[in-house]
């Protein structure tokens, strides 16, 4: 019998009634057991991050930061433990489970960095107009109130560590439910978190259904929601709560812009390798990945060839093995819908270059091309190993091909002209540009966030840590400036 895994309630283990149970999308095998609150246990998580909230805000920031870089140096003592729990729940290879712990462990280092200079205050003379003689302004950030993080199933531990880490480092508690496939890592956390100093209160880790989410996001105690998923379900939140402060990370339909200077044999070799990579890392389910590639005409018939090379590369198989780089889907489910766009983009004309195969939760890495522009995955975000391609003449019609989606993401420009990728940087609609390199890149300090449906907000620690908070200003009266 496996043991239950408890939940984190105002920041100690708790059981419900009932458990639910967390297998592996490769095999089926039962991962664990998790304990499921109940609706009195998630009052009481409310009711106690409501109530600590001033104290926690008014918590030395030597006491966060130290709660922060503690968790960031556990991370680091159990990654192989929480690499392999990762894998095991999510379906993700080892290489890219390891590479989420380490950029965990540098959330919350960043994290505890930040909570340390945050908040210095900047003062600002107000003597510039004669009213304003003998008068100083002091503005400072304080926290919004408790946040709801709520966490995707694609990074289990990362995504959590980007609300948790950001939330405690400007004192304001939180309440974090990680998504029904993969709460494993978000627990962790949890342990973590419970290990540290921090007010009882400041943190719950709460594994509930997402049919229990309404009533949360409705909770006038909980005045700021970070959610990270579908774009559906994201606006569908912040309409039903108007007045509340959303940061949502959502969806993305990444592109690749190949320029016409990017032509030599080493640079299309690199293009390719990369594209044919992040195209199905993680089994293509980031909001970045690769899923379209727009090569200009010049060079469209070398880099294709290579790009199939590079995807039918992709070794594919148990995750648990260092040698895969392509996993599973997170459900048989996902995989069939998968499935059943890139078939409806082959009925309706587009050529099959690579893949194509489903076998259970798995779909093999694939490659399409003269893919029509009204079939659902040229208008949706696919969420797997799917690459379409297309050829364009000049920068413009690259440049308008990326912004033709209701997304805005990321996009990656490979060019190696200066002024062509500070136009990509002026025309493009997304929330970050990656010059030579795939629209994948994500650095964990750096803004990310997106324009048009893939989402409101910032995250970035740092970023976050302001989306969290608001600016109050004091003025001081009868100075001698």
């Amino acid at each position: 019998m496996a043991a239950t895994h408890a939940f984190w309630l105002a920041g100690r283990q708790a059981t419900g009634e009932e458990t639910f149970d967390v297998t592996s999308p490769w095999d089926g095998r039962l991962v664990g057991r998790v304990a499921v609150p109940t609706d009195a246990q998630v009052e009481e998580a409310v009711a106690a991050a409501y109530a600590v909230r001033d104290e926690f805000a008014a918590t030395p920031a030597h006491v966060r930061a130290a709660a922060l870089d503690h968790v960031s140096r556990r991370l680091v003592e159990r990654t192989e433990e929480i690499a392999r729990l990762i894998s095991a729940e999510n379906g993700k290879p080892m290489k890219w489970a390891r590479g989420e712990v380490g950029r965990a462990v540098s959330v919350f280092r960043f994290a505890a960095e930040e909570s340390r200079r945050f908040n210095g205050g900047e003062a600002q003379r107000l003597d510039t107009d004669a009213g304003g003689t003998g008068r100083l302004a002091l503005t400072r950030r304080f926290p919004r109130g408790v946040v709801l993080g709520i966490a995707p199933f694609n990074f289990p531990l990362n995504l959590c560590a980007h609300k948790i880490a950001p939330a405690i480092a400007v004192g304001a508690p939180i309440i974090l439910k990680p998504a029904p496939a993969t709460p494993l890592s978000g627990l962790i956390i949890g342990e973590l978190l419970a290990e540290t100093e921090l007010p009882a209160g400041a943190w719950s880790v709460l594994p509930v259904a997402n049919d229990r989410m309404p009533a949360l996001v409705q909770d006038e105690r909980l005045p700021v929601i970070s959610f990270t998923g579908s774009d559906k379900v994201g606006f569908a939140i912040m309409d039903s709560v108007p007045r509340k402060h959303c940061t949502l990370e959502l969806g993305g339909n990444g592109a690749a812009v190949v320029l016409a200077d990017y032509a030599s044999e080493k640079d299309l070799d690199w293009a390719a390798t990369r594209i044919g990579t992040f195209s199905n890392y993680q089994g293509g389910q980031s909001c970045i990945s690769v899923q379209r590639v727009v090569a200009d005409a010049s060079l469209y018939e070398r880099l294709v060839p290579r790009i199939v090379a590079a995807v039918e590369a992709q070794v594919t198989g148990d995750p648990s093995d260092d040698a895969t780089d392509v996993g599973p889907l997170v459900s048989e489910d996902a995989a069939k819908r998968v499935e059943a766009w890139v078939d409806e983009a082959v009925r309706a004309g587009a050529r099959l270059l690579a893949g194509g195969k489903r076998d259970g939760a798995s779909y093999a890495p694939t490659v399409l091309a003269d893919v029509p522009p009204d079939v659902t995955i040229s208008c949706e975000e696919v969420f797997g190993p799917v690459l379409t391609l297309s050829r364009v003449d000049g920068e413009a019609a690259a440049f308008e091909a990326v912004n033709d989606s209701k997304y805005g993401l990321q996009a990656g420009v490979f060019t190696h002209d200066v002024q062509a990728a500070f136009r990509a940087h002026r025309a493009l609609e997304v929330g970050g540009v990656i010059v030579g390199d795939v629209p994948s890149y994500r650095a964990d300090q750096m803004p990310y966030g997106g324009v048009k449906q893939s989402g409101v907000g910032r995250e970035g620690v740092r970023y976050a840590m302001d989306d969290y908070t608001y600016e109050r200003v004091m003025v001081f009266t009868g100075l001698a400036l």
